[in-house]
């Protein structure tokens, strides 16, 4: 290992975790095809992973997690700063003194009689000075796949680092192995689990979950809560947003930005099928963009990640044929359902379940059990290059300019289907104010209204009241011209029957074009208390039950709005920017004029 290794600090800190955690084994991965395959391989032989059947899925695999490691677990996630008002009231806190004792205690002899894996990954493009070099350290080969199809992994990254700083990660399982005892097949110990951020030491430490973002430590872990407190630190940006390329029948291309909570609709939003002629979408990525300013003053974005954890339920031919396209070969599946021949189902799918299946509980399920065949947040893992509409612009170093961003959440009444800030300042506070329904991609209660800021409360790093002051700072760097324009979004309005009232998916496209022909000067638009809504939308060629009940502004429940974010806002108490405060106060004067 220490040949292929030439970064003395890399070389220290391996020996360092490996004394801590005592593995039976160290592997440095390489990232190659024979890599991924023995470790599979070895998977199959374990009993973790069944191997889908090669006509319909090839090179594809089925898996299931335990049942109490199945989602992000926000209250054993902590931000460790130095000072508590650092980590913000929307944050766990612990002092970073008082979570390394306990983490020490708890990684001691963890990895015994399991394999640590060193795994050397680059974040963004390879070569673009946007991206960043993270190593994670974990005893789990599940990790190990998912990290080779999620990122830029192995020698290429090992290469590119160099002598170079890197975001160091060490995740565990929490489960040692005695002498000559039987593995399960997903071991995870929730008793223990703790995901840890210390942002002044840019370090990561995750044990006791094996499952997605909780063990990924290049996700959520790197590419947001660490990556936040870098771009504040450095004067960029790092959202939790998907990147798509519109281009219209005329040949114009343009690139747009979009914040959304999970499992809102963001990966269907990035691969669209517009359903308007001529015009077409291409995906950058569908979760996360670094975004900074270029010499021309414009804002560009990368996407870090090289691959898709998607969330299964509700994709279909329908809702999200190109994701369907994505995951036809080489896939990861995560907790869904598995067919007596080999294939998988959820719900959503959209056809049929056999009469019987395995469920994401590894029971015999059958049609009109009552309970659900796959996990509400069941997942894929596949890579981005896959996908037949991923960008030809999506690994190019220097990332792609973006013209608009949106924010959005599942809200069934008061949000219009489209509206504009009025400036970057006023979409700033639109950002700040974004609530939304709950979903199963977070351990809870689902349907329940929460506020997500900028589509960011589980994500930001650090307090998030300074967070809004960054992006206020970021709209002062260049010229007002040469920023993006803001919109929000609302695609889940429904009328007093419980319908939705817009049909979404590929009619999104509609919204699409209105913002496209804002941005390029040519769409006319109403100016209303809350921004600007259309003037008209492209309802061409389809019915849609009451059209003005999607921009309709209800006045009274706008003013409950503001009531509510104003009793919000004060959570952050000094760290409220004023520019925050005085466009809500504008808002409640507009909403009385």
């Amino acid at each position: 290992m220490r040949e292929r290794i030439k970064n003395p600090s890399l070389i220290q800190w391996i020996e360092e975790i490996t004394a801590l955690c005592s593995p039976s084994k160290i592997h440095l991965c390489d990232g190659s095809e024979e890599e991924y395959n023995q470790i599979t391989s070895q998977m199959v032989k374990a009993g973790t992973l069944v191997p889908l059947d090669a006509k319909k899925h090839p090179g594809s695999f089925w898996c299931r997690s335990h049942p109490d490691d199945v989602a992000r677990v926000e209250e054993n996630t902590f931000i460790c700063s130095e000072k508590k008002e650092d980590a913000g009231p929307t944050n766990n806190w612990k002092s970073p003194a008082e979570m390394k004792k306990k983490l020490i205690e708890l990684f001691g002899g963890c990895m015994k009689g399991r394999t640590l894996y060193v795994i050397p990954y680059c974040m963004g493009p390879l070569g673009s000075p946007s991206s960043r070099i993270g190593v994670e350290i974990t005893d789990s080969p599940y990790v190990v796949l998912n990290m080779r199809l999620m990122t830029r992994m192995g020698d290429a990254a090992l290469k590119q680092l160099g002598n170079g700083p890197f975001i160091p990660g060490v995740h565990s399982v929490g489960v040692p192995l005695k002498p000559g005892q039987k593995d399960v097949a997903w071991p995870c110990n929730p008793a223990v689990r703790t995901i840890a951020h210390f942002p002044e030491t840019r370090a990561i430490w995750s044990i006791g979950s094996g499952y997605g973002g909780n063990a990924l430590l290049g996700k959520k872990c790197f590419a947001l809560r660490i990556a936040s407190v870098l771009g504040r630190d450095e004067g960029w940006l790092a959202e939790h947003m998907l990147i798509l390329g519109l281009t219209s029948p005329e040949g114009e291309k343009k690139y747009i930005a979009a914040a959304f909570p999970s499992a809102c609709g963001k990966t269907n939003l990035a691969m669209m099928t517009p359903t308007l002629p001529g015009w077409k979408v291409e995906c950058v990525g569908d979760d996360i963009a670094w975004m900074r300013f270029g010499k021309d003053g414009r804002l560009y974005a990368i996407n870090p990640e090289a691959g898709y954890f998607g969330v299964a339920p509700g994709t279909s031919f329908k809702t999200n044929p190109n994701a369907m396209k994505t995951i036809s070969r080489n896939t990861l599946f995560t907790n869904v359902a598995l067919t007596p021949d080999k294939d998988v189902w959820w719900e959503g799918i959209g056809k049929e379940a056999p009469l019987h299946l395995t469920s994401w509980l590894g029971e015999s399920w059958k049609l009109g059990s009552g309970k659900p065949a796959a996990h509400p947040n069941s997942r894929f893992t596949v890579s981005s290059k896959q996908c037949p509409i991923y960008d030809p612009k999506a690994e190019d170093p220097k990332g792609v300019p973006i013209s608009a961003i949106i924010f959005g959440g599942r809200r069934s009444s008061v949000i219009p289907l489209v509206f504009e800030s009025f400036n970057w300042q006023h979409g700033t506070f639109l950002g700040a104010s974004v609530s939304s329904e709950t979903t199963a991609a977070a351990k809870g209660e689902m349907g329940k209204l929460r506020h997500d800021p900028f589509a960011m409360l589980p994500f930001c790093g650090y307090n998030m009241g300074d967070y809004f002051a960054h992006w206020l700072a970021m709209g002062k760097k260049t010229d007002a011209k040469n920023l993006p324009r803001i919109y929000y979004v609302n695609w889940f309005q429904k009328n007093d029957q419980g319908e939705y009232l817009w049909p979404g998916y590929g009619e999104n496209s509609r919204v699409l074009k209105w913002i496209f022909e804002r941005v390029s000067g040519k769409a006319k638009a109403i100016e209303t208390p809350i921004g600007y809504i259309p003037e008209k939308l492209d309802f061409s060629e389809i019915f849609v039950k009451d059209p003005a009940r999607l921009f309709h502004i209800d006045r009274a429940a706008w003013i409950k709005e503001t009531e509510e974010l104003s009793h919000y806002f004060k959570l952050f108490g000094d760290h409220l920017p004023k520019e925050i405060h005085s466009e809500l106060e504008a808002l409640k004067k507009r909403l009385f004029s």
